[in-house]
């Protein structure tokens, strides 16, 4: 990575991407961010532990000592007198530094690898410390931060290099299946074995602007293809778009960003935040009856609130986790973790939109295959870190596209069902608007169900029904009244346990009125269900389900 270029003066730098002269103090003060075109320069392993922990604070971890030269490798010159050369010039044993830290309070195990030692290449000496940082995030049970800067394996240590991709890989999986997080930090550039393994096995995957992440690198692909690969290609901005990164954060705002996400594996206040009782109705009867069709019409208003909209005014500190890490982001769907009172949840919400473009861009609330996906590594992350999780849900249907069934839609539906019977974590669903058949229930399979007064919940659209049941489109407001999809007809029946009151009036007023009976609504249903087992609340889950439709006498006995 070629560092900014000293002018006659040392009070001047050159950015390499723009060639912008810059005011040395100035550029340190915006931590290697040039201010012209936004280009983040390389930081060493240290700069990069002082920018991130608190005060600039830090404990090394011992550093581990591996055989120098273990293949005895040769070319132009002897391996051992590469590293001491590159020793010499970092002043680093080798090419990454692990330490403990806190991030705003929060404590936390960072591997930090720095580029400047031999490209940061994965030898066996950044495999072993990477693999011992782990274990000691293990050992303490605090989260592991690995800032990511290589250009892949070690050459020089031939099939030993090779083997510290699976090494770093387990010991991933170890924290995995502790329950304890783990973030990836992507800087420029990040390759090869690196990213192939540990980089990317991460809970979270954060990446400063333009920062390069892939397993070959352009010069090899195109060689290889013999076409030339669009200027933005393996961008930071290119895996974003592809659903292959979550989040893009520039240096400035990295602290925070980690902050929020660390505090999910601190201490929570078991009496939680009980708040003011939940306006809840459960009892059908004391619902008025309504006109079918008028309130699918009604839940079917773009004036309503989203679940952004509710997501930004019932909890507090939401960031936003996107991607299915197997190459889409579907907007329809949002999700991430967040504060409900005193407690983290993750929120997973189906997003319409407002206006125009808004509903376009999020394709009517109408999910892909990677929305469903998505929507499935967040609630396996919940599980991992034994975060509740509560689901927003207000979509017409799974999307019905072509690319849609190519890409396997009914099977992201199915994965997403089979997931949540199972989840150990108690789950909370909400049909805030439209719950339009499976691409409803698929955020649907909860401990408790819960629905506003003028939403609707349906296993097919009534237009959809007129059409296929009378042959007839315009029959569709019978279809309606057939379908039982009002809020009075589904808590008669069982399908959903409380219904929220409609507001009392309009406006911003009626938005945020209605936020708040939505948050006391969860965190009361939420103060019930928190302190049971994981098999409790799956055995409860499927206890629900398992009563529809079953025989009369069991129902009775029941």
């Amino acid at each position: 990575m070629k560092k900014p270029e000293s002018s006659p003066t040392a009070d001047w730098v050159l950015c390499p991407g723009c060639r912008t002269m810059l005011y040395r103090k100035r550029f340190e003060r915006d931590l290697g961010v040039c201010g012209e075109c936004g280009r983040h320069s390389a930081l060493s392993a240290e700069q990069r532990l002082r920018l991130l922990a608190d005060g600039g604070r830090f404990r090394p971890l011992p550093i581990v000592a591996t055989d120098d030269d273990p293949l005895g490798f040769h070319d132009v010159e002897p391996y051992p007198d590469r590293l001491a050369r590159a020793r010499a010039r970092t002043g680093l044993r080798d090419g990454v530094v692990c330490a403990s830290a806190r991030i705003e309070g929060s404590p936390v195990i960072i591997a930090a690898m720095d580029f400047r030692f031999l490209g940061g290449s994965l030898g066996t000496a950044v495999g072993e410390m990477i693999t011992a940082a782990a274990e000691t995030a293990l050992a303490e049970r605090i989260p592991l931060l690995i800032v990511t800067a290589s250009g892949g394996a070690r050459m020089q240590e031939g099939p030993l290099s090779l083997m510290q991709m699976a090494k770093t890989s387990a010991a991933l999986e170890q924290l995995g299946r502790a329950g304890i997080l783990t973030i990836s930090l992507i800087t420029d550039p990040t390759y090869g074995g690196v990213a192939a393994s540990f980089a990317t096995s991460t809970d979270v995957l954060i990446a400063e602007p333009g920062a390069r992440l892939g397993f070959a690198g352009r010069r090899v692909i195109e060689q290889t293809i013999r076409q030339q690969l669009p200027a933005e290609f393996q961008t930071a901005e290119f895996l974003l778009s592809r659903g292959l990164v979550d989040m893009i954060v520039p240096r400035a705002g990295l602290r925070s960003v980690l902050g929020s996400l660390l505090r999910l594996a601190g201490p929570v206040d078991p009496t939680g935040d009980r708040g003011e009782p939940a306006e809840l109705v459960t009892d059908p009867d004391s619902l008025a009856a309504t006109d079918p069709w008028a309130q699918v019409r009604a839940a079917r208003e773009t004036t309503r609130p989203t679940a952004l909209d509710y997501i930004g005014l019932v909890f507090d500190g939401f960031v936003e986790l996107r991607g299915d890490r197997i190459g889409g982001d579907c907007p329809a769907i949002v999700g991430g973790p967040a504060w409900l009172g005193g407690q983290p949840v993750i929120v997973l919400g189906q997003q319409k939109g407002r206006d125009p473009k808004e509903l376009m861009a999020r394709n009517f609330g109408m999910p892909t295959p990677a929305g469903y996906r998505k929507a499935a590594r967040l609630m396996r992350l919940a599980e991992k870190l034994g975060l509740p999780v509560v689901a927003l849900i207000d979509t017409p249907g799974a999307y019905p596209g072509a690319a849609a069934e190519e890409q396997g839609q009914a099977i992201a539906i199915a994965e997403n069902l089979r997931l949540m019977s199972g989840l150990r974590v108690p789950v909370i669903s909400v049909v805030i608007g439209e719950g339009g058949s499976g691409g409803a229930l698929a955020l649907g399979v909860a401990n408790r169900v819960l629905m506003a007064a003028d939403a609707t919940y349906s296993v097919i659209s009534p237009e959809g029904c007129a059409a296929i049941v009378w042959n007839d489109p315009a029959a569709a407001p019978d279809a309606a009244a057939a379908l039982h999809l009002t809020a009075r007809e589904l808590l008669r029946l069982g399908i959903v346990d409380g219904v929220l009151p409609a507001a009392d009036t309009g406006g911003a007023v009626a938005r945020q009125q209605a936020a708040d009976r939505l948050h006391h609504a969860l965190v009361e249903s939420l103060s019930a269900l928190i302190g049971r087992s994981g098999e409790e609340l799956a055995a409860e889950r499927r206890a629900r389900f398992r009563r529809f439709g079953a025989p009369v006498a069991a129902r009775s006995v029941a």
